[in-house]
């Protein structure tokens, strides 16, 4: 049986060992450059959690405009867990039911419970290596502009394409992709629900889950002392910001004011008044730090990981439903 689903899929996996190497041939060259220019440029031994000085901005200016496109190059990478689905997932059952080839197997001796671990062994041990590569080595690649805060890590796409949930991702779209087989024995329709499928999830998660997999934290800081200086850390992902009077009413949403003592509006009046600002308003932000960023990580990972257990556990249950 591991030799027959050998024999069935080696294209796949050259395919995907092909992939791999151009993925490498790709990201590692450039990191390498990367690595170079942030050393170069002194980047290293800027103090990210102070005001940055003029030196340190114009390195990063300078870096980050050499190297800006590649963002451009990463985000086409975000598409990788969805093809491994479509193209690994998908084909699994609905290529076996079309062509007639399952019954051969099954009259062989061979259990249908035998058959799909064993192709389900096979396709999990190459998506995983595929996944674990791609992840892996993205973080390292992203890793200088990543520090420089330019790109920060929480940002939604970047958090899709880095660290381990490629892992989740991949094997959610594996797993559906084979759930989509079992109830449509058609290649299309099968490719059908795992793109549509996918996209629903990975969009619903990000958007709604994942600001809360913990609770925010709340900054404040007085309008009347704030000069416009940059009062995040570094990594931190600020989920809403805002300018409140003293007793917590909203004034301005996504925006912060800042009024140095002794200053005043335009109108030659208290500074901020004519915004509707008291005295004693402050500019408040909902964020999550950046000391999050791997547990994130892991508790989107586990969840993605959780619904491809439970659409292969329904995918074995209806493969023994099939004629």
């Amino acid at each position: 049986m591991i030799w027959l689903t050998w024999r069935q899929h080696r294209r796949q996996v050259m395919f995907t060992a092909l992939a791999l190497a151009v993925l490498a041939a790709l990201i590692v060259p450039t990191g390498l450059a990367m690595r170079a220019t942030y050393d170069d440029k002194g980047l290293a031994d800027c103090n990210w959690s102070e005001p940055v000085s003029d030196a340190c901005n114009m390195a990063i200016n300078q870096f980050t405009n050499q190297y800006e496109s590649f963002t451009l190059i990463g985000i086409l990478f975000l598409v990788v867990p969805l093809l491994v689905g479509l193209f690994w997932g998908a084909p699994l059952v609905t290529r076996e039911v079309e062509q007639g080839t399952h019954r051969l197997v099954w009259t062989q001796g061979i259990s249908r419970w035998r058959w799909a671990l064993v192709k389900l062994g096979l396709v999990g041990a190459v998506t995983a290596v595929l996944a674990i590569g791609y992840g892996l080595g993205m973080s390292w690649w992203w890793a200088p502009l990543s520090e420089t805060n330019q790109f920060a890590r929480f940002d939604p796409l970047l958090f899709d394409m880095q660290g381990v949930v490629p892992i989740g991702y991949t094997a959610f779209a594996v797993a559906l992709g084979v759930f989509g087989g079992t109830v449509w024995h058609r290649m299309l329709p099968a490719m059908g629900i795992t793109l549509g499928g996918f996209l629903v999830v990975r969009i619903t998660l990000a958007v709604l889950a994942r600001p809360r997999y913990a609770a925010a934290e709340t900054r404040t800081f007085p309008v009347a002392t704030f000069r416009g200086d940059r009062v995040e850390q570094v990594g931190e992902w600020v989920l809403a910001r805002g300018v409140r009077n003293p007793d917590g009413t909203l004034v301005a949403s996504d925006a912060q004011v800042g009024c140095p003592p002794g200053s005043t509006g335009p109108s030659g009046g208290r500074c901020g008044a004519e915004l509707g600002l008291e005295p004693g308003a402050y500019n408040w932000q909902l964020y999550q730090p950046a000391d999050r960023f791997w547990p994130f990580q892991w508790i989107e990972t586990g969840i993605f990981l959780a619904l491809a257990a439970l659409l292969l556990y329904l995918a074995v249950r209806r493969i023994r439903r099939i004629a």
